[in-house]
């Protein structure tokens, strides 16, 4: 076993008011977890004395000093012959006291909430309850619909269209015969009149950094607008390839074109409108990154996404939409079919910011071309660098399998032979790959 953001290890109930905290902490952030007392926090089965008296002072300590009350399952099991607890919690009335404090999980670690980031946790509570696309959009009438977009979404659903109010009350995007406010951001003739956010900020950089800007757009109007638009500058300012079929010219851009059109429908399916800030779409020499306001809804992990076909969706009633016209799907495979076209493709949070990261092709060729007469480790080093230029030399050890050491003597010698360079201290600074 191994500590992760649901699950805690601890070696015995001695530590039971660092496993208190390590409940809430999870419940702040996931909803559900486990802890197994008797276990080592490095995954070694040690064992615990388990008695009646051990499973009340577990269950006590839980109903003492967690807050709101929460009902875990408390077991005894046996791992490798050896008796341990078991506690299992899930509950989602956040946010979650322990001992009077407030913590979060990150990593396998706890970290106390400060006062702006508590006050953030209760209002995501609130919006879970009010969310912003079934919300009224008090000002907005029923002339700043856009008739032609609502009957090209008619057609492509399949429905009839009568009139703009009855289409929209059929469409559920009405309330007490008032537009909700998905109605405007779907349909709208200028929806950023209503919501500053409805926007798309595109940018293209001369390097693989923010320093040297090629080009800057922003546009404004209905999320299909939007879309449309960010799939044309992604495409104008990749590289596109061609192959041909028989006596036809098929473009391939460098980047698959489903792909990026997912992660640009995703971005604004699940951005937080809450937020002020837009969609952005940057294009880098090294790679194309889609960013989108929001942190993974409902508790959901990289992990949880990219593994398991599942979905909590913080705009229902925009991605009810988008299904009418097959824009996604019910099922949550939006990340499996990215990475089914795209399997090199990054996802990150970054100060609430959903970031999805599509590898250039053309750095892929670039790298290929340095690694001559180096050893196999330094060859993935360069690889891993090229595909982003901020990874630590921790992640680049646990994904080559190396220790840090290793990596550390394999940088230098990369820096010796003029093919690495550090730019900017420790934390805050990114590697650049020199070209021959």
């Amino acid at each position: 076993m191994k500590e992760s953001e649901i699950l805690e290890l601890k070696k015995s109930t001695t530590e039971l008011k660092e496993a208190v905290i390590s409940i809430a902490s999870i419940l702040n952030k996931h909803q559900k977890g486990e802890i197994y007392f008797g276990i080592k926090n490095d995954g070694t089965i040690v064992g615990q004395v388990v008695s009646e008296k051990t499973v009340r002072e577990i269950s006590k300590a839980i109903s003492d000093n967690i807050e709101p009350k929460i009902f875990p399952k408390i077991n005894e099991v046996v791992l490798n012959e050896k008796k341990c607890v078991h506690v299992e919690f899930a509950s989602n009335n956040v946010p979650y006291y322990a001992y009077g404090r407030a913590y979060i999980r990150v990593g396998d670690e706890n970290r106390q909430l400060s006062a702006k980031e508590l006050e953030r946790l209760i209002l995501d509570k609130k919006r879970d309850k009010l969310a912003w696309d079934r919300e009224t959009c008090k000002k907005a009438v029923f002339n700043d619909i856009g008739i032609e977009k609502l009957k090209w979404f008619l057609k492509e659903a399949g429905k009839e269209h009568h009139s703009v109010e009855d289409s929209l009350d059929r469409l559920g995007l009405l309330k007490e015969g008032k537009l909700r406010n998905a109605a405007v951001i779907l349909f709208g003739k200028r929806p950023q009149e209503f919501f500053s956010n409805a926007k798309l900020r595109c940018a293209t950089f001369a390097t693989i950094n923010t320093s040297f800007i090629v080009d800057r757009q922003e546009f404004e109007g209905n999320i299909f607008y939007l879309i449309e638009k960010a799939e044309e500058y992604i495409l104008k300012n990749i590289h596109i390839g061609m192959r041909l079929e028989g006596l036809r010219r098929i473009d391939v851009p460098e980047i698959d074109r489903d792909a990026f059109r997912e992660a640009i429908i995703n971005a604004f399916c699940h951005r937080d409108y809450y937020e002020y800030d837009s969609v952005n779409v940057a294009v880098f020499k090294d790679r194309v990154e889609i960013h989108s306001p929001g942190e993974l809804y409902g508790g959901l992990t990289i992990e949880e996404i990219k593994k398991k076909m599942v979905s909590r969706r913080r705009n229902e009633l925009v991605a009810s939409m988008f299904h009418e016209v097959h824009f996604v799907e019910k099922w949550g495979r939006g990340i499996s079919l990215i990475l089914s076209k795209e399997p090199d493709t990054d996802f990150e949070v970054v100060a609430g910011i959903f970031i999805t990261r599509f590898r250039r092709k053309e750095v892929e060729k670039g790298v290929e071309g340095l690694v001559e007469g180096l050893v196999e480790n330094q060859k993935k080093i360069l690889k891993l660098i090229a595909k982003n230029q901020r990874i630590s030399k921790k992640e680049m050890a646990k994904k080559i399998g190396i220790s840090t050491t290793a990596i550390d003597k394999n940088i230098n010698t990369l820096k010796r032979k003029g093919l690495l360079k550090r730019v900017g201290e420790a934390k805050g600074g990114h590697w650049t790959i020199k070209e021959k």
